[in-house]
């Protein structure tokens, strides 16, 4: 707020700068001009001193001298003569000069003049102008302080609260017309982190007990797998029957401890499976103008080829945000898997579905570990070097599962192509 305090005094400075700038050389032109006649009476004077008669003089050559009287030293002695010689008319000027010649005063000249005063319109037409955008900038400048930064400032430090973990903030709502949508955002923000952060607590507790029963449920077939395969390593049993009996008990109790393990995996699937899709209706186009907008300039800095094919607006079924989410997914991955000279997204449509395909060069996944490709915690031989947790492909698969769509990859000849079908 200091800065841009700084940054208004800059301008009423500068303005004033400006009109001091305009007067001076306004007033500078006017006072030449002023003193033109001077110079024209100093030019007579001399013309006069070189011998030139003053029946030769005449006024309409110069620009200043409107007329030019002589009143010679014998007339002047009378009275009206000398009167009328000093009377001057209403806005006309007069200057007299005494008409010497060889030393003795022969009478005197006087020079009408008019003082040939600019017009000052334009300058001050121009101060107005210059004034009435100073007041515009400093208006709006003042408008964007009290409108957008201040506002902004207030809010600024929300983001960093809730980054921190302080999820109670209370947001309060506003229908500005710069922050009401922002505002209305960082609110439902606060209110998914808490309730995510809810979920969280409620699931590692649940974990936490399915733990505990499980570790103690297990002891129990655990023990009993520990006896029978004591008693047949030193041969207690003394019939073939009893050792067949031992070893389907062993088998029966480690069926057990593998339900326990499923019930685990089953425990860890549904969190990862706890994705909240609202079906509703999206079109085509608002959604490749967003993922254009997002990747277009990532990848123009990559130096890596976006094209986008030719396509129809179609009305596709599904959440417009999990389409775009697993849309991400497909991106991130040819960026971060492919070679990073070309990534394509082309259109085509089968059997009253939309199919959009994502092509990115770069070397195929191996053909054996195509099927497994959309497994959870799955990763291909080729990300062996890359950071990741292989689910964003098993996240893109229950989502458009859930919208009703389907995800399915090929291996290219140079690269891979991973294609989602949508509902129309």
């Amino acid at each position: 707020m200091k800065r841009f305090r700084k940054l208004m005094l800059a301008v009423a400075l500068v303005y004033l700068c400006l009109a001091g700038v305009l007067l001076w050389k306004g007033y500078g032109a006017q006072e030449s001009s002023d003193l033109a006649y001077k110079v024209e009476i100093h030019e007579i004077m001399r013309k006069l001193a070189d011998g030139i008669s003053i029946e030769e003089l005449r006024a309409d050559e110069y620009d200043g001298i409107t007329e030019i009287t002589y009143l010679s030293a014998e007339n002047a002695v009378d009275v009206q003569q000398q009167a009328d010689f000093y009377a001057g008319a209403n806005g006309v000027h007069t200057c007299i000069r005494p008409y010497v010649v060889d030393g003795a005063t022969k009478g005197y000249v006087r020079f009408d003049y008019t003082l040939d005063r600019q017009d000052n319109t334009l300058l001050w037409l121009t101060q107005g102008i210059l004034f009435l955008v100073f007041l515009c900038v400093i208006g709006l400048l003042v408008y964007i302080q009290k409108v957008i930064l201040q506002p902004f400032h207030t809010i600024s430090d929300l983001p960093y609260e809730l980054s921190k973990g302080h999820l109670n903030l209370d947001v309060e709502e506003s229908k500005h017309r710069f922050f009401g949508r922002f505002l209305w955002g960082l609110s439902m923000l606060g209110d998914s982190l808490k309730d995510s952060r809810s979920k969280e607590l409620k699931l590692l507790k649940e974990k936490k007990l399915l733990l505990l029963s499980i570790s103690h449920d297990i002891k129990i077939p655990l023990s009993a797998i520990k006896l029978y395969a004591k008693a047949l390593k030193e041969n207690l049993y003394d019939s073939p029957e009893k050792r067949h009996e031992a070893a389907g008990m062993i088998e029966a109790h480690a069926k057990e401890i593998e339900d326990f393990v499923k019930q685990i995996v089953e425990a860890s699937s549904e969190e990862i499976l706890n994705i909240e899709v609202v079906n509703s209706e999206f079109y085509l186009k608002d959604y490749i103008e967003k993922v254009q907008a997002v990747y277009a300039p990532k990848l123009a800095v990559t130096l890596t080829e976006f094209e986008i094919g030719t396509y129809d607006n179609k009305l596709l079924k599904g959440d417009f945000d999990r389409a775009f989410e697993v849309m991400e997914n497909l991106l991130e991955n040819a960026i971060k898997y492919g070679d990073g000279r070309r990534i394509e997204i082309s259109f085509y449509e089968e059997e009253y579905c939309q199919v959009i395909c994502v092509f990115n060069t770069g070397e195929p996944v191996v053909a054996d570990q195509l099927p497994h490709l959309f497994d959870s915690f799955y990763r291909g031989s080729n990300a062996a070097d890359k950071q990741g947790n292989g689910l964003g492909l098993y996240i893109a698969k229950q989502i458009m599962n859930k919208m009703d769509g389907e995800i399915f990859a090929e291996r290219q000849s140079d690269g891979m192509s991973i294609s989602l079908v949508f509902q129309m």
